[in-house]
């Protein structure tokens, strides 16, 4: 597995986090996630403008074995999507803090307080 990213936030639901600047939250899925459902064939983002809820499903991946539900870190409005991720969803695969899949205008950032930093996440991964 590789190294995680300190600068990113982690949900229980495998989803990072990063912050940039007007309150944008950056969303993807861990490298953890990526490798558990094997090679990505599919993915449904958030329609751009939508509003989104923290820990809310928001966006679907789909893999040869499985699909899995994202859940947004924070409540917001989904101000970007990574169009490229959805028409080569293997980019996940192949780098997964490289490759985001949609930003959201959060609300509050104090709601990405629920989520863990990197070493909290790699305990909970390596349980």
């Amino acid at each position: 597995m590789s190294d995680l990213p300190d600068n990113l936030k982690y949900a229980k639901t495998h989803e990072w986090a990063q912050v940039e600047d007007d309150n944008i939250v950056r969303v993807g899925i861990t490298d953890f996630a990526q490798e558990e459902l094997g090679d990505l064939v599919f993915i449904e983002l958030p329609e751009l403008g939508s509003k989104v809820v923290a820990q809310q499903q928001c966006a679907v991946v789909e893999s040869v074995k499985t699909a899995s539900d994202l859940f947004s870190p924070v409540t917001g409005e989904v101000v970007a999507i990574n169009d490229e991720v959805v028409d080569d969803p293997e980019q996940v695969n192949d780098n997964a803090y490289g490759t985001w899949l949609f930003c959201i205008k959060a609300n509050d950032l104090s709601e990405l307080d629920t989520l863990m930093d990197a070493d909290a996440y790699r305990q909970m991964i390596e349980q």
